[in-house]
């Protein structure tokens, strides 16, 4: 068996056991160093017996892989103190998540937020006791009679494939149905935190039954949990539900629809600018744009193939005079349809059809989030029909593209994932076409490398029809958001029947890109929110300058101010009420509007106004004019 530490003196053993037991003989101070080790692309803890024909290599703490095999661990631990505390908790599920973990259970009575804090010290003294993780591999006889008292552990080992072995983990009185890895005891983790309480639909379905999920986190450095704590204080702060209620720029009604947000005026604004930078933009780069209806035909969703891959994600049917009717879930067979509607030749191509649709969505009620996961989305989308000659180069216009937006906005942080299909799902979850995904696959990573743009590939998390590009950007508290889209469809233009004349007087099918640079309204401006703490740009800001006269007499003083801003294209208001200047000063901070311009008899008699900024800082007062050229400035730079 090979052992490999990095930058460390390699160990080769010559029989076979678990890393436990070789490192307590070969190099005891490794097992402090490292948490587990890599093998063959998988993880295996300290625990797991390896042959002798073995080669793993140690992961050390600081490992970004390390967290999640601690997570996990800890995972348990909350399970453990749970089953203390309720003995009647049924398990479900415990995985590692980003920055944290959570375990599910079946309680007769809902968590409050005091059985989290009594759960917590629980797990203090399970840490505190340092239980040894310990593997116990069982066959799945026994496995069946070790969860014969466990309904969600039975659901669980019945999806499990026949013949493999099956591992068991057990600290203290614990045990769990579980495939590892673990670290070595309880005791090697000391910083965590509960979070939270919700609940959650096993299995995601919603005619399952409704558990109990406890969120927590855990990180390998008091320094690391009490920054991520702060982090998660500001996050606070910034979301986007409380600040959309603060800024009065969205609403959901129940007597509407959950998942179904209405725009309020000052969200609507928000809309329309981005709405009028993709129209320019898109103008610049040569699409054209197009419109398409809400409802469509149940048989233009069997012909693409989006039903059967997308049924459950649909609202249901409306069926009229024998026609089943679907609300539109996307855009492209529409704009497929548009394509088709006029012959085209190589000389009309590469063809760029955009549209800004709205299209529903049946996400799960326990999936809604805010903005985030709606049910009714308006998506910035756009289809771009070209010849395979013509892919590479109209492929890295989009990326550009994505880039000139993250400038715009101010993101520094983002990665582009190269998601790719699994030869296993070909037939079921992918079009059956091994050639022309490898292919594609192929065009998209040497587009990519040519661009000189970094990415990730993921593989099994493509399109039915084609490689993808998933754009996630991080806001400037760290938080990761997955924004935009970028795929590549080699399969449903042959299913309409598209074709374009070449060069040759040949019919030949066009491929299709789907672009989506600012994926949907409501998750943009969801992410924006919290990215901005709601203090906009001046050019997104729903209101960009507030007028303050200071008393009553200088009220016709500030009407004309008002109106020639907005005369000069500025989003101003007024606001002339009875309270004082500082509570109206507070009011138009707490809205984050940029500029608060005010009006005293200094002012009137000067023609000038003095100017505050949002932040709080003040500029000598300028001529009106001049003040109108400053925020103008700003709104077009």
């Amino acid at each position: 068996m090979l052992i490999k530490v990095p930058q460390g003196q390699d160990i080769e053993y010559p029989g076979e056991g678990t890393l436990k037991e070789i490192l307590v003989q070969e190099n005891k101070e490794l097992l402090k160093q490292y948490i587990a080790a890599r093998a063959g692309g998988e993880h295996v803890d300290f625990h797991t017996q390896l042959t002798s024909e073995a080669e793993v290599e140690l992961i050390p703490w600081d490992a970004d892989e390390a967290a999640w095999i601690y997570r996990h661990s800890m995972s348990h631990v909350l399970a453990q103190a749970v089953l203390r505390l309720f003995p009647d908790a049924q398990l479900a599920i415990g995985p590692a998540i980003d920055d944290g973990f959570y375990y599910d259970f079946d309680v007769a009575e809902p968590f409050t937020p005091e059985d989290l804090q009594k759960i917590e010290r629980e797990m203090k003294r399970v840490v505190k006791q340092n239980h040894k993780f310990e593997r116990i591999d069982v066959g799945r006889q026994e496995a069946e009679e070790m969860v014969a008292n466990a309904p969600y552990k039975q659901e669980i080992l019945a999806d499990l494939e026949e013949g493999q072995t099956l591992s068991f983990y057990q600290d203290g009185e614990f045990v769990d149905l579980c495939r590892g890895p673990h670290m070595l005891g309880t005791g090697q983790i000391k910083h965590f935190k509960l979070l939270s309480v919700a609940g959650a639909y096993w299995r995601g379905h919603e005619s399952r039954k409704m558990l109990q999920r406890i969120y927590g986190t855990a990180f390998a450095t008091r320094e690391g949990l009490d920054h991520h704590l702060a982090m998660l204080e500001e996050a606070k702060k910034r979301d986007h539900r409380t600040l959309g209620r603060q800024l009065e720029l969205f609403t959901f009604d129940d007597e509407v629809g959950p998942g179904l947000p209405l725009w309020l005026p000052k969200g609507a604004v928000l809309i329309d600018e981005l709405e009028d930078l993709a129209r320019k933009t898109e103008r610049e780069a040569g699409y054209q744009r197009v419109r398409t209806p809400h409802i469509c035909k149940e048989s233009i969703y069997l012909r693409s193939g989006h039903l059967p891959y997308y049924a459950e994600s649909m609202f249901p049917p409306m069926e009229l005079e024998g026609v089943k009717y679907y609300l539109k879930p996307m855009n492209c067979p529409h704009h497929h349809k548009i394509f088709a509607a006029a012959p085209r030749s190589y000389r009309d191509l590469p063809l760029r059809l955009a549209e800004y649709g709205t299209c529903y969505r049946y996400e799960q009620s326990g999936e809604l989030f805010g903005l985030m996961r709606v049910r009714s989305l308006q998506m910035n989308d756009a289809h771009i029909y070209c010849t395979l000659d013509q892919f590479e180069e109209e492929f890295l216009a989009v990326c550009q593209m994505y880039l000139r937006y993250f400038e715009l906005f101010g993101l520094e942080n983002y990665l582009m994932r190269l998601s790719t299909h699994a030869p296993s799902g070909l037939g079921a979850k992918y079009v059956d076409d091994s050639e022309r995904w490898l292919r594609t696959e192929d065009m998209v990573r040497g587009a990519m490398a040519r661009g000189g743009i970094n990415y990730e590939e993921v593989p099994d998390e493509a399109a039915f029809y084609g490689p993808k590009i998933d754009v996630e950007v991080w806001s400037a508290i760290g938080r990761q958001f997955t924004i935009a889209t970028n795929q590549v469809d080699f399969a449903v233009p042959g299913r309409f029947g598209l074709t374009y004349t070449n060069a040759a007087g040949e019919e030949e099918t066009p491929i299709c890109i789907h672009r989506a640079p600012l994926g949907t309204h409501e998750r943009f401006i969801g992410f924006l929110i919290e990215h901005y703490a709601g203090a906009f740009p001046v050019w997104l800001a729903p209101v960009q300058a507030v007028v303050l006269p200071i008393a009553e007499r200088h009220a016709e003083y500030g009407s004309q101010l008002h109106q020639q801003l907005l005369a000069a294209g500025i989003r101003a208001e007024l606001d002339a009420a009875s309270e004082t200047l500082n509570k109206r000063i507070r009011q138009a901070q707490t809205q984050k509007v940029p500029y608060m311009l005010i009006a005293g008899d200094r002012e009137v008699e000067e023609g000038k106004v003095a100017i505050r900024q949002r932040s709080g800082e003040q500029l000598d007062p300028l001529p009106l004019a001049e003040a109108v050229e400053l925020i103008s400035a700003e709104i077009s730079s």
